[in-house]
């Protein structure tokens, strides 16, 4: 059984991929997901503020001993000497392209234009295959209209995409109004995937010590329900290359991703789970599945579950909905 895959123009081995997580900060584990049977990695994600935060921790520091001992300048390096972050992520790239053969996919999480298009430059000169441009954006000013965060969006991919060869996925998140013109709209912007979806912190109370709780949960495979709609609403109405994320525990969530027209799918709670070695399990049993269905190769039968290709379109309609609260009884 063939499980060969294309997204946004890779030509990968599986459509398992690696997300964004720590796992990869590890070149070995990197090479152990090569030789797991993984598609490709998305590396761990580059986050600006924490950069910034250690620039000006630096710049702190400067301030004080050259007020204190300004003979001791001299034995400090120029800030651009200084690792901060940015140079230990570009080396993890360079370090993995020379180890693997599979795609590495920067992951990378800013807060201003200026940083969105350093950083996937510096990304794109390490040697990364593509850029994943992870957008955690909550609109908590209710000044800020609806219009204004499309635009947000959409100046990041333009920017982004001005200043970079490299193909460019946005990982967003699924409270946009109308997300299917949304994503017709980023497809023109110049995104070359979409990845859906991005899991947004949600914060927790602790009510004995009134404080935010900050723990953060695995995904479960019962969270995959949304992201497998939008997979399945936009198949065939876009030319995006379609990632869906959140939720894979297994080859089950797999199967159900491509069925409903994802390229590719992204799993990183399953691995710290059950370990790097998971991947070969997954790649195998898709195949048994496929063969026990008599599929040869994945087209064979992504997208057949979307609502462009399902016998009864109107499952993905409201009038299913309804007759499902129908059933309950």
């Amino acid at each position: 059984m063939k499980i060969h895959s294309t997204y946004m123009g890779l030509k990968l081995d599986s459509p398992i991929l690696v997300s964004a997580c720590t796992l990869s900060e590890q070149t070995d584990n990197i090479v152990k997901m090569e030789d797991n049977g993984a598609g490709a990695v998305v590396m761990f994600s580059l986050f600006e503020e924490q950069i910034r935060k250690e620039e000006a921790r630096f710049k702190g520091v400067m301030s004080e001993t050259t007020h204190a001992f300004p003979e001791a300048l001299d034995y400090f390096p120029d800030l651009d000497d200084f690792n901060v972050g940015t140079d230990d992520y570009l080396e993890n790239i360079r370090k993995a392209k020379e180890r693997v053969k599979i795609p590495i996919i920067g992951s990378l999480n800013g807060i201003t234009n200026e940083g969105w298009i350093d950083y996937s430059k510096m990304m794109e000169q390490a040697g990364a295959d593509g850029i994943e441009v992870n957008i955690f954006f909550i609109p908590g000013d209710v000044a800020m209209s609806s219009s204004q965060v499309e635009h947000r969006y959409l100046n990041i991919i333009e920017s982004i995409k001005q200043s970079v060869k490299i193909p460019v996925a946005v990982k967003l998140n699924p409270y946009f109004s109308a997300m299917g013109n949304m994503s017709l709209r980023m497809q023109n912007a110049g995104a070359d995937a979409l990845v859906l979806f991005n899991r947004f912190y949600q914060p927790d109370f602790d009510i004995n010590e009134l404080i935010i709780k900050t723990d953060l949960h695995y995904s479960e495979s019962s969270e995959i329900r949304l992201p497998l709609l939008w997979i399945a609403l936009l198949y065939g109405k876009v030319k995006l290359s379609l990632a869906a994320t959140t939720g894979v525990q297994s080859a089950i969530e797999v199967i159900k991703y491509i069925l409903a027209g994802a390229d590719v799918v992204m799993t990183a709670s399953s691995l710290y789970k059950n370990g790097i070695p998971y991947l070969r399990t997954m790649n195998k049993e898709l195949q048994d599945w496929m063969y026990m269905m008599g599929f040869e190769t994945l087209d064979s039968f992504k997208g057949s579950m979307s609502q462009q290709h399902i016998s009864d379109p109107t499952a993905y309609e409201r009038a299913n909905y309804i007759k499902i609260l129908e059933g309950v009884k």
